[in-house]
């Protein structure tokens, strides 16, 4: 018996027949001299990637829905995009093949995503190079997607979103990736499907293992290759149970995260952008605790109008019909490099010049963002709340602009709602202050990620520093404590934002500091609501 560890994207137990995927490698052809004859060669190729794309999404839209038949119109979309198309341009004049030429630039593209420090936005870089990738293949006069022919459990270095979409859905008994992440495509596709899945494994893809029979369990970050009887005894009683689970959870589907004492902890949704709505409403999703402003302004060459910005804001809004919406404004820096926001490049930018810091000194950012999303608070309830606030004369300068920025609106006539002002605490500043803070604004968003980063002075990217990096640290969970109970003691309300709002281990903890707010994944919603309504705490 072999067997392995992984980071779990979804958790259960899946036995069958491993399925080792290999990718097809292009080689890439030589200029033939001509850039002419080159740059037609890509536009045509170009081409044909939109118009299979095209029919991928609709084939997608029918099999998984809307949100997933989105990530192939975005690729489409992105094989548009200006910058991406003069970098091609560039290379091919200076003397590089289509082929080359799209390859690299899609690369440099992909790249100065997987350089942020966002997982989510991290995660999208898989986009940028998939949509590239597919115009290399037509290039080199490949193939693209595959098939399995029985039932088995997929084994691959990572999968792409086009190549997700594609999978015979029938067939995938469970997912296994070298790379990958919690926020990329398999393991999203995985969380719909509801099917076990491991990404960042070490498992060895040779044709060794192909049809061998495996188990992947999806709740402990292991998987086994020809595993021994009673391996398979144990963990067909685990997949039993597992199935009993998740048949339970659906009892609490409607039901009022209420705990045994009758504490109120409201369960709500993080997405990363507006079609995550509709999958946070399919979660059960009391709200929306965090959606975050980033996409809105990533892959692009211009900042995105006030009217862009309120089409997605009312979109959300809309479709969560009359649940609370808490959108966080940008939370961008010189680490995401977006080449037209102009920032220089920092040494550190996680200490540096990004989220509030950015708005309060660029207005002709700030005040875009503002207006949409008092716009939109005129079709639901709409929350807004600013990343790494430090001192309280931020949220004071924070408080004048959107007062500004509310009479400018009443002044034009435009319907505007109510909107919460609350502040994200994800520095020791702020938590340690927060007892002043919490005069000053309507709620508090705690940013366990950041809180835990700044808390413990480890970069929460850097692979090495993960022994170190512990998010439940008693210093950690200290500053938490003291936020909650400065924010009551205010008349206020506090939520956590962060990965630690998933954390069942903490969850009664966190009652008994007395968060009110919950924010987690879509998929994480029912059993975090389990969790509470066993609860016996007050």
């Amino acid at each position: 018996m072999k067997q392995g560890t992984g980071r779990p994207a979804y958790s259960g137990v899946a036995i069958g027949p491993a399925y080792v995927y290999h990718k097809e490698s292009n080689q890439l052809p030589a200029s033939c001299g001509d850039p002419a004859v080159e740059q037609q060669k890509f536009d045509q190729a170009c081409q044909t990637a939109c118009d299979q794309l095209g029919a991928l999404a609709e084939k997608t839209r029918q099999e998984l829905g809307d949100e997933q038949a989105q990530i192939m119109e975005v690729q489409q979309m992105m094989l548009s995009d200006l910058d991406f198309l003069d970098s091609v341009a560039d290379m091919i004049r200076a003397g590089a093949s289509a082929a080359q030429a799209a390859q690299e630039s899609g690369d440099s593209f992909s790249a100065a995503f997987a350089a942020m420090d966002d997982e989510y936005m991290k995660a999208r870089s898989v986009d940028i190079k998939d949509a590239s990738q597919r115009v290399v293949t037509i290039l080199c006069g490949g193939k693209t997607g595959f098939s399995m022919q029985e039932p088995g459990i997929l084994v691959a270095d990572d999968l792409t979103p086009s190549e997700t979409v594609q999978l015979p859905k029938d067939k995938i008994l469970a997912f296994v990736t070298r790379q990958g992440s919690s926020n990329s495509h398999t393991a999203i596709l995985a969380r719909i499907m509801n099917i076990p899945s491991l990404v960042q494994t070490q498992i060895t893809l040779d044709d060794s293992i192909d049809g061998k029979m495996m188990i992947v369990d999806g709740f402990e970050g292991h998987y086994y290759i020809d595993p021994d009887s009673e391996t398979m005894t144990n963990m067909l009683a685990k997949q039993k149970s597992a199935s009993a689970y998740r048949q339970a959870l659906e009892q609490f589907r409607g039901k009022e995260s209420i705990t045994k004492a009758d504490r109120k902890v409201n369960v709500y949704a993080n997405i990363g952008n507006p079609e995550d709505a509709k999958i946070a409403m399919s979660g059960d999703a009391e709200g929306i605790g965090l959606m975050r402003s980033e996409f809105l302004y990533l892959g692009r060459e211009t900042f995105p109008t006030e009217e862009e910005l309120f089409a997605a804001y009312k979109s959300v809004v809309e479709t969560m019909d009359g649940r609370r919406v808490v959108i966080r404004t940008l939370d961008i820096g010189a680490d995401k490099q977006v080449d037209y926001f102009g920032l220089e490049k920092e040494e550190n930018p996680a200490l540096g010049y990004r989220g509030i810091r950015i708005c309060l000194t660029r207005e002709d950012i700030f005040r875009p963002q503002m207006r949409a999303i008092y716009r939109a608070s005129a079709f639901g309830p709409v929350s807004v709340m600013f990343p790494m606030i430090t001192s309280v004369w931020e949220v004071r300068k924070i408080k004048e602009f959107c007062a500004q920025i509310r009479s400018e609106l009443t002044a034009e006539g435009i319907a505007i709602g109510e909107v919460e002002l609350g502040i994200m605490v994800e520095t020791p500043a702020a938590a340690v202050i927060s007892d002043v803070l919490a005069k000053e604004v309507d709620f508090f968003s705690v940013g366990t990620n950041d809180l835990t980063q700044y808390t413990l002075a480890i970069d929460r990217q850097n692979a090495k520093l993960d022994d170190f990096y512990d998010a439940h640290h008693p210093a950690v969970l200290a500053l938490m404590a003291m936020v909650a109970k400065n924010a009551h003691a205010a008349g206020i309300w506090c939520g956590i934002c962060g990965e630690l709002g998933a954390d069942l281990s903490l969850t009664e903890e966190f009652i008994r500091m007395g968060y009110d707010e919950l924010s987690v994944s879509p998929g994480r919603v029912l059993e975090l609501r389990k969790k509470i309504c066993e609860s016996e705490e007050s």
